[in-house]
């Protein structure tokens, strides 16, 4: 029998984030400002106009799913998120397959906002967006996010909630600016595919490949959990944070989008491909050169404050696994500094979408098949504890934490499940094209990663190595 190495010796975490700054971090993490800008032209020209409704139905389907984890959180608010919630609702060998899906998906997004951030600085600074100076901005504004992430909780709460009013104003007051001044179309164009998607394959084919614009947009809220040790009263708190960020989110998304799409006089121009960054040329139009700049500078504080977030959610699971001594170097990476942080963590949250970011310099084409990966990856990181949790329900569960959903649980849980497994189906569908990596790289991605999981954990066992540490005896409640 292995004799387990003992648990790290680590500090302990301060309770040092309220409801809002929760809050800020799951809705700066979820960042319409980025999801829409970088998808709103592909989704145009994919389905026109009515693939805004995307929004709304993955907004819908994810609440779902935030509900599900708002009764798990409540139960088991500890820090790591998905990992310890797999792992005690399901077991250590599914929380590791789970999590290290998570993590890699992770780890992409942060490259993927990294990436997108570098056009709008160098759009901002008027310098040409050659490879290599969009790998230097990009590692310059990740190594730029770790140290403010190294300098405390606090410092990520402030720098989340001032991310937070840079996204209300760049898509909440902006759309309603464009809607009120500039509105130029009939809210029918809604309805309108304006010539889209006139192939063989049909208009419904077009309208379900437009749906990253919602299935990209409607993840991050998770993070709320991430940070659990860190939230104040966190078994009330993060539940509430989840659901208001998917809330606000939709909100922030559809008013901005009906202000891009009402404002513009050119609609068919977007939809053709003819326009072929057209939010730049929006917002020119609307606002003029000088207000142009200005939404830049708003939009790369929110990116900014988005690679944030995701830093702190990539960092707390990697910390949450190297408790467990579910990772080479685990001892390294589960200590905590004086700061309150987990700083090795940190670092290596830093260095692996770093050297992503190097790959992608030599492989730019791969950005946005990367990015793919990344959404399906977190979507079947999501549905995996949601299957773990309606199964905890069939033997019996019911969630103990401070906040439920009592009786109404069990078909939230099953609706979830439903709507998890048909995002999936839409993200690992092969895309059309005769290039085999556009047409695979989403599955040959989760095959990579999973088999490489898989492989780890067969020959390193490392589920053999945990420890059952005080944090998760707090707080096995019901159990």
């Amino acid at each position: 029998m292995v004799t387990p190495p003992s648990a790290p010796d680590v500090r302990k975490f301060n309770r040092s984030i309220g409801l809002m700054s929760n809050f800020s971090l799951g809705f700066t993490y979820l960042s319409p400002l980025t999801a829409v800008y970088s998808l709103f032209a592909l989704s145009m020209t994919l389905a026109g106009p009515p693939a805004i409704w995307w929004i709304l139905i993955a907004a819908a389907g994810q609440m779902l799913v935030a509900m599900v984890f708002g009764e798990v959180a409540s139960q088991y608010p500890i820090t790591g998120g998905l990992y310890p919630w797999a792992r005690l609702l399901w077991g250590k060998k599914y929380a590791w397959i789970a999590a290290w899906i998570y993590l890699w998906a992770l780890v992409v997004t942060i490259t993927s906002i990294a990436e997108y951030s570098a056009t709008f600085v160098a759009s901002l600074f008027s310098y040409t967006q050659t490879a290599s100076h969009l790998l230097l901005t990009s590692v310059l504004l990740l190594l730029l996010m770790m140290v403010v992430n190294l300098s405390g909780t606090r410092n990520l709460a402030r720098v989340a909630r001032i991310g937070f009013w840079c996204e209300i104003i760049s898509v909440i007051a902006l759309g309603i600016y464009l809607l009120i001044f500039h509105r130029t179309q009939p809210v029918g164009i809604l309805f309108d595919s304006m010539g889209a998607a006139s192939g063989s394959a049909g208009y419904s084919h077009a309208f379900m490949t437009a749906s990253l614009l919602g299935l990209f947009m409607f993840f991050g809220f998770e993070a709320c959990g991430n940070v659990a040790e860190e939230v104040k009263d966190a078994g009330r708190k993060i539940p509430v944070a989840m659901i208001l960020s998917i809330f606000f989110g939709a909100i922030s998304a559809i008013i901005s989008v009906l202000g891009y799409l009402l404002s513009y006089p050119n609609l068919k121009d977007i939809v053709s491909g003819k326009i072929q960054d057209p939010i730049p040329e929006i917002l020119n139009n609307a606002l003029g050169t000088e207000g142009e700049k200005i939404f830049v500078v708003i939009a790369i504080i929110a990116m900014l404050s988005c690679i944030l977030s995701l830093q702190a959610a990539l960092s707390r699971l990697i910390f949450s696994f190297s408790r467990d001594n579910m990772l080479p170097g685990s001892q390294w990476m589960a200590r905590i500094s004086k700061n309150e942080v987990p700083d090795n963590a940190m670092i290596v949250s830093c260095a692996l979408p770093l050297l992503i970011c190097l790959w992608v310099y030599y492989q730019p084409d791969n950005l946005a098949r990367i990015t793919a990966f990344a959404v399906a990856g977190i979507y079947i990181s999501f549905q995996m504890v949601v299957l773990a949790a309606l199964r905890k329900r069939v033997q019996g569960w019911k969630p103990a934490g401070p906040w439920s959903l009592g009786r109404w649980g069990f078909l939230n849980n099953l609706l979830a499940l439903g709507y998890g497994l048909f995002g999936i189906y839409l993200l690992c569908v092969p895309a059309s094209g005769n290039n085999f990596l556009d047409r695979w790289i989403v599955l040959a991605g989760l095959a990579v990663v999973t088999g490489c999981g898989l492989l780890y954990l067969l020959t390193a066992r490392p589920y053999r190595k945990v420890t059952d540490g005080q944090h998760y005896q707090n707080h096995i409640n019901g159990q």
